[in-house]
C-alpha cells in the first residue's frame, strides 16, 4: 500500500492539532484562544485535517474504573500458516470484534498483538478461547492480564512545522 504524504503543517496548526489530541472536546473559542485564531479560522482547520484525512475520527474515552468491572488482557499471537490470506483473515475477525480494543501486527517471535476488554476473567477467558483457541491457524498465543492501568493514550508525535502554508 502506498505511503499517505504528510500534509504541511504550519506552527499553528501543530498546537491545535496537539490540543485536539489532548482533549478533542475544547470549544472553538478556548482552541481559537490558545493558538491565536477565531473560532471560524479554528474550524476551517479542523475541517481541512478532516478531509485530508489527518483527524480519523473523534471519540469520547470513557474510565474503565468508572463504568464498572473491567478486565484488560494483552494476548501475543502465532499464525501457523502465514500467507496474505490467512493475515488477511485474522485482521478482519479482530477488527469485527468489538472486545479487541487494539490489534497490532508486528515483527518478531510474535506475529500479532491483540489488547482485549472484557467484563471479567471469565469473559476475558471465553473470548481468548473463541478468538484463538478455537482457531486451527493460531500456532501460540499467550494472555497477559493488566493487573493495573500505569498510562494509556493514543498521541501522536507531530512532525516538525513547515514554513507556510500548505
Amino acid at each position: 500500500m502506498p505511503e499517505t504524504p504528510t500534509p504541511r503543517l504550519d506552527e499553528t496548526d501543530v498546537l491545535l492539532l496537539d490540543l485536539l489530541q489532548d482533549d478533542a472536546g475544547r470549544t472553538l473559542y478556548e482552541l481559537g484562544d490558545q493558538v491565536g485564531l477565531s473560532p471560524s479560522a479554528v474550524q476551517r482547520r479542523i475541517a481541512r485535517y478532516r478531509k485530508d484525512g489527518l483527524i480519523s475520527r473523534q471519540v469520547a474515552v470513557l474510565d474503565p474504573h468508572r463504568v464498572g468491572p473491567t478486565v484488560l488482557a494483552t494476548v501475543l499471537v502465532t499464525l501457523d500458516q502465514e500467507s496474505f490470506e490467512h493475515h488477511r483473515e485474522f485482521a478482519e475477525r479482530m477488527r469485527a470484534e468489538p472486545q479487541v480494543q487494539q490489534c497490532y501486527q508486528v515483527a518478531g517471535p510474535w506475529d500479532y498483538v491483540v489488547v482485549l476488554a472484557a467484563r471479567s476473567m471469565r469473559e476475558c477467558g471465553r473470548l481468548g478461547n473463541q478468538l484463538f483457541k478455537a482457531d486451527d491457524n493460531i500456532r501460540r498465543y499467550e494472555t497477559l492480564v493488566a493487573f493495573d492501568t500505569i498510562k494509556t493514550g493514543l498521541t501522536l508525535p507531530l512532525p516538525a512545522p513547515q514554513p507556510g502554508r500548505p
